[in-house]
């Protein structure tokens, strides 16, 4: 059996998948599988003759969304561990020994993010993390900012983005991974926060590095999709996730930041994906809420969220990263 499953989910990733998977042919770390899942691109998807002999291609007979294709490959994975990788995300040669070195380090730190940079320029920092805010904002710690900011050690985080993750496997299926009605976008904050509550953590390793393009499938972050998906799983994860106890004084912060959300996207013209993933999200709400049982478990879930959020009221302007030294 390997040690690391690498599961990509594509979808119209013809432009980036072969340099994605050239850039795994030449990882130090040799010891992994490779779980290509092509949600039924437009374009054909993959070439399954063209793929290297540690790859298996499963071709979906509908875009089933990130969500629910990385569970699917999670399902299929032999690995202990999972390794999430973008189609859009270029792994520099360390980047699995980096991984599995942070895990070995660090055992009971069961998520593991990578150091990612944007592809354009990789003197500029994509993030090192995500960091979730008691108001219900989230964000890649760091983003746009100089990379000479980032940790040079390992370092605790809220959770990994996704495009570049690290999960023990059986934690990432006992928690259910990702929830599949968010289809795209929000769910590996979801989870992490799900997991954090459940007293489960997450570091940065920062010398497992990608460039990252980002959202490269989806028409980019300020596209009418990124926008919708955003605004609707945001909420879901609000109401879902955050502890009773928090409740009056997230409550006003939430309102606030998705005031001043719409009002951007507004002013920038994506107002209306905005307003409606909103009202979708407000539709939906009563299940998420009746879901909260299962998210929140009664003990330490206070105590667990405090150690894992922000909550500075400074934090969502600068959008900085959210390290904390390991204990």
């Amino acid at each position: 059996m390997p040690a690391v499953s690498v599961i990509i989910v594509a979808y119209q990733s013809a432009d980036c998948l072969p340099r994605c998977l050239s850039a795994l042919a030449h990882q130090s770390f040799r010891d992994f599988e490779i779980i290509l899942i092509d949600n039924a691109s437009p374009d054909g998807g993959p070439d399954e003759s063209a793929l290297p002999d540690n790859a298996r291609l499963i071709r979906n007979a509908e875009n089933r969304g990130f969500a629910a294709a990385n569970n699917q490959g999670a399902a299929e994975a032999r690995g202990r561990w999972i390794a999430l990788l973008n189609p859009d995300a270029f792994a520099r040669p360390s980047w699995l020994a980096e991984l599995i070195g942070a895990a070995e380090r660090h055992p009971d730190h069961r998520m593991i993010g990578s150091l990612q940079l944007m592809d354009e320029d990789d003197d500029v920092l994509d993030g090192a993390g995500d960091v979730y805010h008691a108001s219900g904002l989230a964000w890649r710690g760091g983003h746009g900012d100089p990379a000479g900011i980032a940790p040079i050690r390992d370092a605790e985080i809220f959770g990994p983005c996704a495009a570049a993750a690290l999960y023990d496997r059986e934690m990432f299926l006992a928690a259910g991974g990702f929830d599949e009605r968010y289809f795209c976008y929000f769910e590996d904050v979801d989870l992490a926060l799900r997991l954090n509550l459940k007293g489960e953590r997450a570091l940065v390793a920062p010398r497992a590095v990608v460039r990252h393009v980002g959202s490269a499938s989806s028409g980019g972050r300020r596209s009418d999709f990124a926008v919708y998906h955003g605004f609707r799983n945001r909420l879901w994860t609000f109401i879902k996730c955050t502890p009773a106890l928090v409740l009056p004084l997230a409550v006003p912060w939430h309102l606030a930041a998705t005031l001043a959300l719409l009002a951007i996207h507004t002013a920038r013209g994506g107002g209306k994906p905005a307003f409606r993933g909103l009202w979708d999200g407000l539709r939906g709400a009563g299940e998420f809420w009746r879901a909260r049982k299962s998210a929140l478990p009664a003990e330490d879930a206070f105590r667990a969220y405090g150690r894992a959020v922000s909550f500075s009221l400074t934090a969502p302007l600068f959008r900085g990263i959210h390290e904390k030294p390991l204990d």
